[in-house]
């Protein structure tokens, strides 16, 4: 473990909400909520919004979140610039499939009722299998579900292929888990040069890419070849990360009308929150580094 990883892993959940604040929308579905309209309401952007947590292991707390989930549903109901993002180890997934998977479906048709759009995150290699066939299995009976995909795993262009009949909203990201060589890609390089073949793959394929970068470079690559190629601009959409600085960007793909997601994450119990946060800082060397020089001086 680098020394910028220590500091952080060691630093007091105080520091690291006062730093990483941007992050994170705050704690409890309100603050989503009112994050979501603010920067709708001031920014023209839309939201997806995730309740922060994974590894859920005791059925009354997988309990729990599928509530948190219905009054999420509640709460964005009327707010069309809103998604809802959710994750297998919060539903029951190391309980059994088959109890994940009818924890989905619930969220997932209580959202249908009001035309929300769910889209089911990916986490590490372990779950790609589960969480593709658990997608598959309700995709077929409901429209308003959607997938993430990560260009970092070697597999990513077969289960595009292998994806589904109907198209499907697919966010495709690099993604944050680190994974082994003999899985994945080691040089971010090489993952945003396959970010960019996955759009085209998707396209292709029917499908709705939701391009998730904050890389300019790729980003404004996608916009030649979307622009070349005469795409629709209701075909795909970006996304980024709250708290990302890409501002400029961000209006600019907005004036061009087109969608422009951010992903709004919020706290039920804050060591969640934490976590995540730390995360966002060992994932940014300049902000972690700047976190660390304040603490410690030059």
């Amino acid at each position: 473990m680098d020394l910028k990883r220590t500091i952080l892993d060691l630093m007091p959940d105080m520091l690291v909400r006062t730093f990483a604040a941007p992050y994170c929308a705050g704690k409890g579905i309100s603050s989503g909520v009112a994050k979501a309209d603010e920067i709708h309401s001031k920014l023209g952007l839309s939201t997806t919004l995730d309740l922060l947590g994974e590894e859920v292991f005791k059925r009354e707390d997988v309990e729990a979140t599928v509530q948190v989930y219905f009054r999420m549903i509640e709460a964005v109901k009327d707010r069309p610039f809103a998604t809802i993002s959710l994750k297998p180890t919060q539903l029951g997934i190391n309980e059994s499939e088959a109890y994940c998977q009818e924890n989905l479906r619930r969220i997932v048709a209580a959202a249908a009722e009001h035309k929300i759009h769910i889209t089911l995150d990916m986490e590490d290699r372990h779950f790609t299998d589960v969480t593709l066939r658990m997608f598959k299995a309700i995709r077929n009976e409901f429209d308003n579900f959607g997938i993430v995909l990560q260009s970092r795993l070697f597999r990513t262009p077969e289960d595009i292929k292998a994806l589904h009949e109907k198209p499907c909203k697919v966010r495709i990201c690099i993604g944050i888990y680190k994974e082994p060589a003999e899985v994945a890609l080691q040089d971010k390089r090489d993952m945003k040069e396959k970010l960019f073949e996955c759009v085209q793959l998707l396209l292709e394929h029917g499908h709705y890419p939701e391009i998730a970068t904050h890389d300019e470079p790729t980003v404004r690559r996608c916009m030649a070849y979307l622009d070349q190629r005469g795409v629709s601009k209701d075909a795909y959409e970006f996304q980024m990360l709250l708290g990302v600085p890409r501002m400029e960007l961000q209006q600019e793909i907005v004036k061009r009308g087109q969608v422009m997601r951010l992903y709004v994450p919020f706290a039920e119990n804050w060591k969640y929150a934490v976590a995540y946060m730390k995360r966002r800082l060992g994932a940014n060397p300049a902000m972690a580094a700047m976190v660390i020089k304040n603490l410690f001086g030059r």
